[in-house]
C-alpha cells in the first residue's frame, strides 16, 4: 500500500521485480562500500563519493534482501545509499534530484550546518518537490562518523538512508589499518503507513513475546500477583519494542542474516567498525563473541578509550570501535534488537566464505517499576505508610477515555503516603507543564537519572556493557560556561492508543516552539514519563551531557532516555528554527516532535 494520493505505476514495479528475480546479482543493488568479501572492493578504505560536487538520485528500486524480492526508497539506487566521504574544513555541493512522485528531503544527521541546509521540509526548508532538483551547500565543520536520511514522510523506513565519514583536518586521534561502516537497519515488507496504522489499532499488535498461561505455571516471568496489578494498569511488561522481527528483518549493511555480509581482516590488524543505527524504530545491542571492543568515538565525537563487551545502541547513535582479532578465525558481530525477537548478523574473517556460530537469542527483558519511575528500591520503607493501597497500581485516575482500575476490597487510594508525597502516576505536581489529557497515560512520580546504567535487559548479562557516563571527551568541550537557565522537557505517550508527544501534546496539535536565544547557554533536562525508551535528537547541535569531568563532558548529537529516566544536558542554541524529536520513526510520526526556535537578541517569551 502506498501513501494516498502516491501515483506509482505497478505494473512497472512488478516488471523491475521480475528482472531482479531472475538473476540480478544482489551485489549490483548495494553501493561498493556495503558488499561482502569477495563482491567488492574490500581495500583497507571504503569506497566513497567524495569531492566538492556530489549528485544524489532518489527513487524507487526493487531490492533483494535475504534473497526475497522488495521495493524500496533508494538512493542513486541502493540500499544503503552510497558512502559520502567528505574532509574537516572543505565546501561541499550536494545536488539532490527527485525521481518520486512525492516530496523528499535528505537531513544530514549531526552535521553541523546553517539550519536552512538541515533538510526538515516545514521546519528548515521546503523539501524537494517531485522531478526537482535542490543543491545544499555548506561548509564542513567537524569530522567524524555520521549518516544521512529521508525526513519526508515515513520514506527513511523503505531504505532512505546512508554513511557519511568525514575525515579530520589534522592527525586523526584513532589509530587503525583497515576500517569498515556497519550500517544497522530494520526492513519490512509491509509498506510503513500499514505499520502505524497497525500500530494505532492495537499497540502490542507486534509482540509475539507475551506472557503465557504456560509461563506463570513454569514460574517464569511475572508472578500472577503481579500480572493482575499490571493488568489494572493496562500496562503489558513484554512490550519492549513496538515493531518486532515479526515485521523486520534486521540488516547490516543492506544485508539480512543469511546473506551474511563479510568484512576481511589480516590477524593482528586494528579495526575501526563504524556502527551507524539506521533503523527506523529498532534499538540494538551490539557484541563480537571472542573480541573485545575498544569504542573510541560516540556520535562522531572522539572519546577516550573504553574498552567494553557490549553497548546499546539506539536509533540515530553512532559509535566507533577498535577491534584487534590476532587469531586466523572468523567473528561474529551481533546487533540483537532491544526486545530480543530477532537479530541483525555480519561476520569479520580473514578470508571470504568464513563464518562464525551465531548466538542463539537471549530470553526477553521485563519492563518494571523502575521503569514506571517508581523505583522504591533504596527507600526506607519505614516513611511509607502503604495501607489501603493497590499496589503497584498507582494510577487512581486514569486518562481520559480509560477503564479506572478495579477495586481489590473498599478501597484503593492509588497514592502513597511518603511524608506529604503524592505517588500517583497523574499527579500534575509532578509536571505541571505537562497538558493532561489521551495522550498521557502516566507521569513517571520519581525519574531518576540511570545515565550510568547499560540499558534494558544488560543488566546482569556477566560481561562489560557501556554506558553513557563511561564517555569522556578526548577533546576539550568548546563551550565551559554553566548555563545561564534551566527546562524541563517531559516525554510523553499513550502506550495503548499510541499517540506520542512533548509535555503532554503531540505535533499536530500545533504546540508553540521552544524558544531560545542565540549564543546563551541553557541546561534541558529530558524526563521520560513513558514505559518505553526514546532515543532523542536535536538537529543542528551538539548536547554537552550534564556529567564528566569539567571542560570534557560527553557530547553527543542524540541521547537515550530510559524508561522513567531523566537526562540533563547544556547546549549554546544557534540561530535558526530547528527539529527536536524522538528517532524511533513511528513515535516522531505519531506526534513526539518539537521546533527549537532560535533568535537573535531574544528578550522575552523564552521557555
Amino acid at each position: 500500500m502506498l501513501r494516498p494520493g502516491t501515483a506509482f505505476d505497478r505494473r512497472r514495479f512488478l516488471r523491475s521485480l521480475a528482472v531482479v528475480g531472475g538473476g540480478a546479482s544482489l551485489a549490483n543493488l548495494l553501493p561498493g562500500w556495503a558488499r561482502a568479501a569477495g563482491s567488492g572492493d574490500q581495500g583497507r578504505a571504503p569506497p566513497a563519493l567524495s569531492g566538492q560536487d556530489i549528485q544524489l538520485t532518489i527513487g524507487h528500486t526493487p531490492v533483494k534482501v535475504d534473497g526475497v524480492a522488495a521495493h524500496a526508497v533508494t538512493i542513486n539506487g541502493t540500499v544503503p545509499g552510497p558512502l559520502i566521504r567528505l574532509k574537516e574544513g572543505q565546501r561541499v555541493r550536494l545536488s539532490v534530484t527527485n525521481t518520486l512522485d512525492e516530496e523528499t528531503s535528505i537531513h544530514w544527521h549531526g552535521l553541523l550546518v546553517p539550519f536552512q541546509m538541515d533538510g526538515v521540509p516545514g521546519v528548515s526548508f521546503p523539501g524537494v518537490k517531485p522531478g526537482e532538483t535542490f543543491v545544499y551547500d555548506f561548509q564542513v565543520r567537524q569530522s567524524g562518523t555520521y549518516w544521512y536520511h529521508s525526513h519526508s514522510g515515513l520514506q527513511e523506513q523503505m531504505g532512505h538512508y546512508g554513511p557519511i565519514i568525514i575525515d579530520p583536518a589534522g592527525e586523526d586521534p584513532v589509530a587503525f589499518d583497515r576500517e569498515h561502516v556497519v550500517v544497522l537497519s530494520d526492513f519490512s515488507r509491509l509498506h510503513p503507513h500499514q505499520i502505524f496504522r497497525k500500530l494505532k489499532q492495537q499497540s502490542g499488535a507486534f509482540n509475539y513475546q507475551r506472557q503465557t498461561i504456560g509461563g506463570l505455571l513454569a514460574g517464569q516471568d511475572q508472578t500472577l500477583a503481579e500480572r493482575l496489578d499490571w493488568a489494572r494498569m493496562l500496562m503489558d511488561p513484554t512490550d519492549i519494542s513496538d515493531v518486532t522481527a515479526a515485521a523486520y528483518t534486521f540488516l547490516v549493511n543492506g544485508h539480512g542474516p543469511k546473506d551474511n555480509w563479510t568484512a576481511l581482516f589480516s590477524p593482528g590488524e586494528r579495526m575501526r567498525l563504524r556502527f551507524i543505527n539506521a533503523a527506523a524504530q529498532s534499538v540494538f545491542n551490539v557484541r563480537i563473541p571472542g573480541l573485545r571492543m575498544t569504542v573510541v568515538a560516540a556520535d562522531g565525537q572522539p572519546v577516550r578509550p573504553v574498552e567494553v563487551d557490549e553497548f546499546q545502541i539506539g536509533n540515530a547513535e553512532t559509535y566507533d570501535v577498535v577491534v584487534q582479532p590476532t587469531q586466523d578465525k572468523a567473528f561474529t558481530i551481533v546487533s540483537e534488537s532491544v526486545d530480543r525477537s530477532g537479530l541483525g548478523r555480519a561476520t569479520l574473517a580473514p578470508r571470504p566464505g568464513m563464518s562464525a556460530e551465531v548466538p542463539p537469542l537471549r530470553a526477553r527483558p521485563l519492563t518494571t517499576m523502575r521503569d514506571m519511575g517508581m523505583d522504591m528500591g533504596g527507600m526506607s520503607h519505614g516513611a511509607m505508610d502503604m495501607s489501603g493501597m493497590d499496589h503497584p497500581a498507582m494510577a487512581a485516575s486514569p486518562p481520559p477515555g480509560m477503564a479506572p482500575p478495579r477495586k481489590r476490597g473498599s478501597d484503593v487510594m492509588g497514592k502513597m503516603d511518603m511524608g506529604g508525597m503524592d505517588m500517583s502516576m497523574r499527579n500534575p505536581d509532578n509536571a505541571p507543564q505537562v497538558k493532561l489529557g489521551p495522550g498521557v497515560q502516566t507521569i513517571a512520580p520519581m525519574p531518576m537519572d540511570r545515565t550510568g546504567e547499560p540499558g534494558q535487559g544488560l543488566e546482569s548479562v556477566g560481561h562489560r556493557v557501556l554506558v553513557y557516563r563511561d564517555l569522556v571527551a578526548l577533546e576539550p568541550n568548546p563551550d565551559t560556561r554553566p548555563p545561564q537557565r534551566s527546562l524541563e522537557i517531559h516525554l510523553t505517550g499513550n502506550m495503548e492508543r499510541f499517540i506520542w508527544g512533548f509535555d503532554g501534546r503531540k505535533f499536530s496539535d500545533r504546540p508553540p516552539p521552544y524558544a531560545f536565544r542565540s549564543g546563551e547557554r541553557v541546561r534541558v533536562t529530558l524526563v521520560n514519563d513513558t514505559m518505553m525508551a526514546h532515543p532523542i535528537h536535536l538537529h543542528g547541535h551538539f548536547l554537552d551531557l550534564a556529567f564528566g569531568p569539567a571542560g570534557h563532558r560527553p557530547r553527543k548529537h542524540t541521547v537515550i532516555v530510559l524508561p522513567g529516566g531523566r537526562v540533563g544536558f547544556d547546549f549554546t542554541p544557534e540561530t535558526g528554527d530547528w527539529a527536536f524529536h524522538c528517532h524511533m520513526l513511528y513515535h516522531m510520526h505519531a506526534g513526539m516532535f518539537q521546533v527549537f526556535s532560535v533568535r537573535d537578541g531574544q528578550k522575552e517569551g523564552a521557555r
